[in-house]
């Protein structure tokens, strides 16, 4: 069905989120990962997901948060697919736009390490200045840089989305707004196209 739909297919591999320390939460450790991408590779999945949340400006838990998101990264890129790197900055954080300016250095670091071949996708909160991941989407290592929701509306989501030229949307709670299993089928579904096609024109603005 995804070929006929073109649609690319991506896995989730994290275990969750771990109990908030230094101001971030990490994934939890993983276990039987390259099991995992094996059985993912022989299935033609195209990527990974997995995500951490950074709900302060702290430079240490934001250095770790990347670290370990890019070290399991790695480990997914020589297995053949394409790691979307998702460490999320709380949109209700209160110096977000600080934290976002250090995650961005540690991305930035983190790449110069990468080899030559590896690419990966960038998945993150819609920044408080708008364009300020444009130079990320320069990086021949990263393929896309797309924007979760994050808990805003999804018509704040759209509008913020329209002032960050490149980006590109990648949402689920905004997505699935107004969206509940009372609707009838024709509701629904009229109401999930409406919300696919205002996305698309947020991102192609």
């Amino acid at each position: 069905l995804w070929e006929k739909k073109g649609i690319v297919p991506f896995l989730k591999v994290d275990k969750g989120l771990a109990d908030l320390e230094n101001g971030v939460q990490l994934m939890k450790p993983f276990s039987g990962l390259n099991d995992l991408l094996k059985r993912a590779a022989e299935r033609n999945i195209f990527g990974t997901k997995m995500r951490s949340l950074i709900k302060e400006a702290n430079p240490a838990g934001i250095k770790q948060v990347v670290e370990q998101q890019f070290a399991i990264g790695n480990q997914i890129a020589q297995m053949g697919l394409v790691p979307i790197i998702e460490p999320e900055v709380d949109i209700h954080s209160a110096d977000k736009e600080t934290s976002e300016k250090l995650l961005k250095d540690e991305i930035f670091d983190q790449l110069s390490k990468l080899g030559k071949d590896v690419k990966v996708m960038l998945k993150l909160s819609i920044p408080t200045e708008n364009n300020f991941y444009s130079d990320l989407m320069k990086d021949p290592h990263v393929v896309r840089v797309v924007a979760l929701s994050g808990g805003y509306t999804q018509a704040e989501a759209n509008d913020k989305l329209a002032h960050n030229h490149g980006l590109i949307a990648s949402f689920s709670r905004a997505l699935s707004q107004g969206l509940t299993a009372e609707q009838t089928d024709d509701d629904f579904n009229t109401m999930l196209s409406k919300t696919i096609r205002d996305i698309y024109e947020a991102s192609i603005t």
